[in-house]
């Protein structure tokens, strides 16, 4: 169900490639809206009735590059942090930060960029042991 947003370009963006910020509500975890990665302000509503649900439906997935946990409680938002299968799970903020490595698992992504581990995605590694006398 279309809760917000929708078709045609916000207000003062006419030129260019803009989408309204879209919601759906009422939306099932086998849709293809939940199971299709979407690059740009569209949002969904998935409901579930426990925390255990909640962390198998984020799973379900063949994407896993990055997701979100907001709550009050640290041990549970540590929880499901530590158990959803992405390159970056942000507690209770949505910025980036540029000295963490940003990619995803599973068929998000090609590696990590930024950060140290992005560096390590350009270098080759060689080991050249010997010894001369």
């Amino acid at each position: 169900t279309l809760a917000a947003g929708g078709v045609g370009k916000p207000e003062g963006l006419e030129k260019g490639y803009f989408i309204k910020p879209t919601l759906f509500t009422d939306v099932k975890n086998d849709m293809t809206i939940a199971q299709e990665e979407i690059f740009g302000p569209v949002g969904t509503i998935i409901t579930y009735k426990d925390l255990d649900e909640a962390i198998e439906i984020a799973n379900d997935t063949v994407y896993g590059l990055a997701a979100y946990v907001y709550g009050n409680d640290t041990d549970q938002v540590r929880k499901v942090a530590r158990s959803i299968e992405a390159g970056t799970v942000e507690l209770n903020d949505a910025g980036r930060k540029p000295d963490l490595p940003f990619g995803g698992y599973k068929q998000s992504g090609i590696g990590r960029e930024w950060g140290d581990y992005g560096i390590e995605e350009f270098l080759e590694v060689k080991a050249i042991p010997g010894y001369f006398k």
